[in-house]
């Protein structure tokens, strides 16, 4: 994560003036004690933009408990900013229409939105959302019909800075759904391979008949940390994927294995990152599978969903593709009968399935977090996908 300068004073600029109107607002209409409290909560803005600043956060000598603090700090920051500027829009607006709720209006609203925001960080981490999906497939062999497949995706195992209970409840949830296949589509960690460590007993634990599979993410490959050679780089991308292996996973860094029922099988192909942003276009299906338009039910592990367009459904006939990587960009609104996420902007697929005739993709949002420490309405999924043979 790197914090530019010129973005902090902006925001510190927009914090005084905001914080200077505000005051003067309510001395004048003889709320002393709130002026003060908004003094104070200024304050803080200010210490917080400091200490964000002056935090060296790519070096790979930073801790991870570092980090994870410099998180906090600058979601609190934003947690002070967002209510305040939205409780000054409805004021405004109240004002124009010279509506004697103004005030109040704009308390109502600030306070909501910072306990929408705070209850985003406490509570909603700790839920789990398991999405139960069934995907109808014409070439489906009948051996697998009604298979069971978990997908899990994005952990960001330092986001928790070495808390295992979050971790052991999903590991629990996943192995108490029995499935065929466990699979894992990228981002395990944020920054570097130590973070996963405090959990590699915990993940260990995961099992399932046709064994565990993984892909490697954008984050899994050390390029947000300032290294001292590259040298140390590449060890520490190796020691990622030794643990992984050293865990019992299968990871399908441009490979394939065959799964098979009796006489029949579907090929399982994972590839590496292909992402939307220069230098992520790792992955190579050719390098992969060679036969990937024979006649064989295909399911790809791949990180980025973008890659499903851009590549898979021109260069493949690849049947279901599993992605990860958008986590609804942390903040999803969801009715049951509409959803929707701000990461629609970026991705025209970025949560549940999707489908370009009998070919399938789904986006899992994931489990953990990077950038800001919370999750608003987009709860930590894990989704159970059955194959099913269409009739």
């Amino acid at each position: 994560m790197k914090i530019h300068w010129v973005g902090l004073i902006i925001m510190a600029v927009l914090c005084i003036a905001m914080d200077v109107y505000i005051c003067r607002r309510l001395s004048r209409n003889g709320y002393r004690w709130m002026m003060r409290f908004n003094a104070l909560l200024a304050t803080l803005t200010a210490v917080l933009v400091i200490a964000i600043g002056v935090l060296p956060l790519s070096s790979a000598s930073t801790t991870n408990s570092t980090f994870v603090a410099s998180q906090y700090m600058l979601y609190t920051f934003f947690a002070i900013l967002v209510p305040k500027a939205l409780g000054l829009l409805v004021y405004g607006i109240g004002r124009a229409i010279k509506s004697r709720w103004a005030s109040v209006c704009a308390f109502v609203v600030a306070a909501l939105v910072f306990g929408v925001m705070w209850w985003g960080v406490i509570v909603t981490p700790g839920k789990i959302d398991v999405q139960e999906v069934e995907l109808e497939f014409d070439r489906l062999p009948d051996a697998f019909d009604g298979y069971r497949i978990v997908q899990w995706s994005d952990a960001h195992l330092g986001t928790y800075n070495g808390r295992t209970a979050i971790v052991e409840k999903q590991i629990k949830t996943i192995n108490d759904l029995h499935p065929d296949m466990i699979c894992f589509t990228g981002d395990l960690v944020s920054r570097e391979t130590n973070e996963a460590l405090p959990y590699r007993d915990i993940l260990s634990t995961l099992h399932a008949p046709d064994g565990v599979f993984s892909v490697l993410g954008n984050h899994d490959y050390d390029n947000y940390v300032q290294w001292d050679d590259e040298m140390s780089k590449m060890a520490d991308r190796k020691a990622l994927c030794d643990l992984q292996t050293g865990m019992g996973w299968r990871l399908l860094n441009d490979d394939y294995t065959l799964i098979k029922r009796g006489d029949d099988q579907v090929v399982l192909i994972g590839t590496e990152n292909f992402g939307d942003r220069p230098g992520e276009k790792r992955g190579s299906l050719v390098k992969a599978y060679n036969g990937l338009r024979d006649n064989k039910f295909k399911i790809q592990l791949q990180h980025n969903p973008y890659a499903w367009r851009a590549n898979t459904l021109t260069n493949s006939n690849i049947d279901l593709m599993l992605a990860g990587h958008t986590h609804a960009w942390q903040l999803m609104i969801d009715l049951g009968f509409w959803r929707w996420s701000p990461a629609s902007l970026r991705y025209p697929e970025w949560g549940g399935a999707y489908n370009e005739g009998d070919r399938w993709l789904y986006v899992n949002i994931g489990t953990g977090m990077v950038g800001p420490p919370m999750r608003i309405g987009a709860t930590p999924e894990i989704t159970v996908i059955t194959l099913k043979k269409k009739k």
